[in-house]
């Protein structure tokens, strides 16, 4: 299989297991792109580990085998996988950082749990850890400083996890999982209000930044029409109106990208 090919194929893989997220990664640098679809890739993997086992120690174990995965990434060529292979290659070429790797396993561990969130504090650190570190090593992937741009990376994150779960409720209200501390109405909406204040944070960190970097944090700009999609159908994840089409949203990712807003 040529270079071609094989980057193809990756976005072909990126582009199924998390669609908003690829849109995202086309507007990076040609030379980062590959990378991203990897991190998409790994993420999704990891993300899907309590769908995909029947009890939790099964899940413990593949999320070790990741853990083993990294270490080996990071100590030597790593092991033959069809996401560790260019994972790993992501990693050298952009010298990525492994705290975050280790956090975003870290976090998946809590979707082990069947408990709902105890607080709204509780609710809040699994949105950072599930998905600020994500955007970190996207940043680290276009080369920004993500040390630099921690805040950025944080409030992007959680303003975006949030609003992912609050879109997956009738998903995990279907499998009898309760990922937020209220499923009502009322509910939603004080998680969407949470969500909106992150984001409102993170798209004025977005201001004034570089493009690469206001292009590597795109998913503020989808989370935020999200949040307002679903403001104005009452915040129930349930009605139709309440999702964005493909169409609408490269709409909106091309006019961010391009003229630069927040």
């Amino acid at each position: 299989m040529t270079g071609t090919e094989s980057f193809h194929r990756l976005a072909a893989q990126a582009r199924a297991a998390d669609h908003d997220r690829y849109l995202c990664a086309l507007f990076a640098p040609s030379s980062a792109r590959a990378g991203m679809f990897a991190l998409i890739l790994f993420n999704a993997e990891i993300a899907r580990v309590r769908e995909a086992v029947s009890e939790p120690m099964l899940g413990q174990i593949r999320l070790q085998w990741w853990r083993e995965a990294i270490d080996e990434i990071y100590q030597g060529p790593g092991r033959r996988h069809e996401i560790a292979e260019p994972l790993a290659e992501a990693i050298r070429v952009h010298n990525l950082t492994r705290n975050y790797f280790d956090r975003l396993i870290n976090a998946r561990e809590r979707d082990l749990d069947e408990a709902p969130p105890e607080s709204m504090a509780a609710l809040e650190t699994y949105a950072e850890e599930s998905a600020a570190p994500l955007v970190s090593l996207t940043l680290e992937a276009v080369g920004a400083d993500a040390d630099a741009l921690a805040k950025l990376a944080r409030h992007t994150g959680i303003g975006w996890a949030l609003t992912g779960l609050m879109r997956a409720l009738p998903h995990h209200a279907a499998q009898g999982r309760k990922m937020l501390l209220s499923d009502s109405g009322d509910g939603v909406a004080v998680v969407a209000d949470v969500a909106r204040q992150h984001i409102g944070k993170a798209r004025k960190l977005r201001r004034g930044a570089p493009r690469v970097v206001k292009r590597a944090t795109l998913p503020a700009v989808l989370a935020d029409a999200y949040l307002r999609r679903l403001a104005a159908c009452g915040h129930d994840p349930y009605h139709a109106g309440a999702a964005i089409g493909p169409l609408r949203r490269q709409l909106l990712l091309s006019r961010a990208a391009f003229f630069g807003l927040p």
